[in-house]
């Protein structure tokens, strides 16, 4: 008995090949709906989930405790808070950051980024050589251990250099290989603006998510009262600003990075600070917080609605081609059952049962589709690899997209083959044997 099913399945499948393989053009162009579908979800699957994979990394390189205080980043805007909101927050100073380092007793270490909002930026002369614009950063001597660059040639700075404004940089990576491509630049002369600067070390590269070229090693470091020193204090309180005016003032405000002590949980220092900023802020206790407490989970937080968001839409997006598809299929098949309305009286004159003419146009029509679903899986996978090839972009083509591609396209065409797979198995033999 499973002999005869057996075979019976395999004439229904070779008689269904041979009827595509004798339309090829029709074939193509019904299935064209779903290849278009398919493709773009295995292929923007590929490069969401790369460079979902390449920022997560990013972010873990930089480590799991460490905690920015800002006073407005992605976590405020993904909150829903208007810019003119957020703009007429209090700027943060590097006496907020003293205030922590002092009072914090889980804090180990307390840094002050000045600038790193790009709101200083500047050309680097060395010779006869020059870099774009760059981002010029204020820190203190530690930088490195509580950001993603590491230190490859020299040092950062000491604190006698930090207290006594001393014209010293770090550089990062691109402008130490724009500036000395060949040659160490420890104790080299360069010029940032008007101000001659020590170089006394430089960055190596640090990560950059999507290996796109995003400028991430565009900057250089000076201590931060240089900074201050060369281009103005900031200003204690918030920015004047109004709908009708925009006021450059809004980014002249530090970023303070702390790494709390090693036997401290991280809730604990992330209160304390909280506390102390609150306190300095005046806020009381019914007021929310005017500034934003960043940790690696804030942030992956934040990109998995932006993923998740851009994952739906592109589900949605997909599912029309796919609907469309499935629509012409559902037509196609119609007019097949049409057209071979005589043979199916004939077989069922020979005594071809119901389910065998319903098994023969739904396999079909599952053909039909599986196979726009491989094209698109090949055509998505090749979109994937091309990126990744021509720009570097990460890719990453895990095993259930390729099993949601062929998953979806048999789907659409068991749902819209079973009308067309009915109507033929409900033909009446001797009114099809009569069809002209």
């Amino acid at each position: 008995m499973a002999g005869v099913r057996s075979g019976l399945l395999s004439e229904i499948v070779w008689m269904s090949l041979d009827t595509l393989r004798t339309s090829k053009m029709r074939s193509a162009l019904t299935v064209l709906g779903v290849v278009i579908g398919i493709t773009s979800i295995v292929g923007m699957t590929s490069l969401i989930r790369g460079f979902d994979e390449s920022l997560r990394d990013s972010i873990r390189e930089l480590g799991a405790n460490v905690i920015f205080v800002q006073k407005f980043g992605a976590l405020s805007f993904a909150s829903g808070k208007s810019f003119l909101e957020i703009a007429r927050r209090p700027n943060l100073t590097p006496d907020d950051a003293e205030a922590i380092a002092r009072e914090c007793q889980s804090c180990a270490t307390v840094d002050v980024w000045v600038g790193a909002t790009g709101s200083t930026r500047s050309r680097m002369y060395y010779g006869h050589e020059h870099t774009t614009q760059m981002a010029i950063i204020g820190a203190t001597e530690n930088f490195a251990a509580v950001n993603f660059a590491k230190v490859e040639l020299g040092r950062l700075f000491i604190p006698a250099e930090i207290e006594h404004r001393r014209n010293v940089v770090v550089l990062g990576n691109t402008p130490r290989v724009t500036l000395f491509p060949n040659v160490d630049p420890i104790g080299k002369q360069v010029r940032i603006g008007p101000e001659e600067f020590t170089v006394i070390g430089a960055l190596g590269k640090r990560p950059n998510a999507g290996g796109l070229a995003q400028g991430v090693d565009d900057f250089a470091i000076i201590p931060y009262s240089t900074h201050m020193k060369i281009y103005g204090k900031i200003l204690k309180g918030s920015a004047k600003v109004s709908a009708n005016s925009f006021n450059p003032a809004v980014f002249r405000t530090a970023m303070l990075a702390i790494l709390p002590r090693s036997d401290v949980d991280r809730e604990t220092t992330l209160q304390e600070v909280e506390t102390i900023m609150r306190i300095r802020h005046n806020l009381k206790l019914d007021q929310p917080d005017d500034f934003d407490l960043v940790t690696q989970d804030a942030a992956l937080k934040v990109w998995d609605q932006v993923s998740q968001a851009t994952f739906l839409a592109l589900v949605v997006i997909s599912s029309i081609a796919l609907m469309v598809g499935g629509i012409g299929v559902m037509a196609i098949m119609m007019i097949s059952v049409t057209e071979r309305t005589r043979e199916i009286g004939v077989r069922k004159a020979l005594g071809a049962r119901r389910r065998e003419i319903l098994w023969q146009f739904l396999v079909e029509a599952v053909f039909l589709t599986s196979a726009g679903g491989l094209i698109g899986i090949l055509l998505g996978s090749g979109i994937g690899l091309t990126v990744h090839w021509l720009s570097g972009f990460p890719v990453s083509l895990p095993w259930w997209s390729f099993a949601i591609g062929i998953g979806f396209s048999a789907g659409v065409g068991i749902f819209f083959g079973l009308f067309p797979a009915f109507k033929a198995a409900r033909l009446d033999p001797i009114e099809a044997l009569r069809y002209e």
